[in-house]
């Protein structure tokens, strides 16, 4: 029986909690894989083994797995006794289905007991290797290296490691709630927050009725991406151009953009609540534009009682670029758009607000019934990966 040996790295450090870890992260994959011909996660010792059926679509486990936040690396492999000779006999297997002039054996004895050490089990495996491909040894560079790992009751052999994500399991850190914007930074935010352990809700703001569906559309794009690292997503979808203009109507024309982002971590945050969510998440990095000064991002936070993370406070735009290449959002997130962010937006706003001049203004609104407003008019999508056939999100108001 073929098998998916899956490690993990940062989980491992937790001592005491270890466990709690480790059942999200097999609760996790078991969720990623579930239709696709695993037919059990086992939990073993520094590792995760996923039992394949035959017939089982492994190329999209393989994919999943990939996706799979906690995961350091896996292999795709096979279980043999605890026999050199059969383990002698799954490497073999496993140099002659790989093109490969190089290879290393890599031994890893969990099971001290078993009579033979990593490098007299490397040394006994790789020439077998090497007698029956006629590749060669190369400790340092080669193009194949077989893991073999020995634990008590058997002992897993597989070929080349594939990269996973790293960080924590989704879910185990709690619940956020990430203000999406359509644009480059946000998606960027929110993936690090999924990569800590945290499921992100998500929740945008666009300038309906006086903008398209452009951003809507990028914002629905953005999650429904964005859902393969954690399966299951909700957006809300919050109207925001009447509470702009009203804004506008009232509000001393400097101090309009503070103003948006203050109503907007609290519709946000009582959205949030709904779900769950601990935190609110932006994509604010520090001097980037006028309202992500220390002071603005200090009067804007004080809207709402609830925490505000910013993951990419320090990153610089190319930094965030990167890694928006990276996970796939560019594309999407460079998209034209009218952004609610772009309209009405002064020609020189305030970039040291004090929250006395945000008292004063605010006092010129009902804050309250703005908010409700907001709250009221917002409609909530359920995204799930992978999409169900012919489905589309589900979509309710608040």
């Amino acid at each position: 029986m073929a098998c998916v040996v899956v490690r993990y790295h940062e989980i491992a450090l937790k001592g005491g909690n270890r466990p709690r870890f480790v059942a999200r992260l097999v609760s996790n994959l078991r969720a990623a894989t579930a239709g696709l011909g695993v037919t059990r996660a086992q939990s073993l010792p520094g590792r995760i083994v996923l039992w394949l059926a035959d017939g089982a679509a492994v190329d999209e486990i393989r994919a999943r797995v990939a996706t799979t936040f906690g995961v350091a690396n896996f292999s795709c492999g096979v279980p043999t006794s605890l026999d050199v000779e059969a383990m002698c006999a799954a490497a073999v297997s496993a140099a002659r289905g790989a093109a490969m002039r190089s290879f290393a054996i890599a031994t890893r004895r969990a099971d001290k007991a078993f009579p033979l050490t990593s490098p007299q089990v490397n040394a006994r495996v790789g020439e077998a290797v090497r007698e029956a491909t006629g590749a060669r040894v190369d400790l340092d560079h080669p193009e194949l290296t077989i893991a073999i790992e020995i634990l008590p009751r058997a002992a897993f052999v597989s070929a080349g490691k594939i990269p996973g994500p790293g960080g924590l399991p989704v879910s185990i850190s709690g619940k956020v709630t990430c203000l999406l914007s359509g644009g480059i930074d946000s998606p960027v935010a929110a993936h690090r927050l999924m990569q800590r352990g945290c499921r992100v809700g998500f929740v945008h703001f666009h300038g309906g009725p006086y903008t398209d569906r452009a951003s809507r559309d990028k914002a629905r794009e953005l999650v429904a991406h964005l859902t393969r690292w954690q399966l299951r997503s909700e957006l809300w979808v919050v109207p925001f151009g009447d509470i702009q203009a009203e804004i506008v109507a009232r509000v001393p024309r400097s101090h309009r953009v503070v103003l948006y982002r203050r109503m907007m971590l609290r519709i946000a945050a009582e959205l949030g609540m709904r779900g769950g969510a601990r935190a609110l998440v932006t994509g604010e990095s520090l001097g980037q534009v006028a309202s992500q000064t220390l002071e603005n991002m200090e009067v804007i936070a004080a809207a709402t009682p609830m925490l505000v993370l910013r993951p990419l406070i320090g990153m610089d735009k190319a930094e965030i670029i990167a890694q928006a290449e990276r996970i796939g959002t560019f594309a999407t997130s460079i998209l034209p758009d009218q952004d609610c962010c772009s309209l009405f937006v002064p020609p020189h706003p305030t970039t040291h607000a004090t929250a006395a001049e945000v008292a004063a203004a605010e006092a010129l609104l009902d804050v309250a019934t703005v908010v409700r407003r907001g709250v009221d008019a917002a409609e909530r999508e359920t995204f799930v990966y992978p999409p169900l056939a012919a489905a589309r999100p589900v979509r309710e108001s608040a």
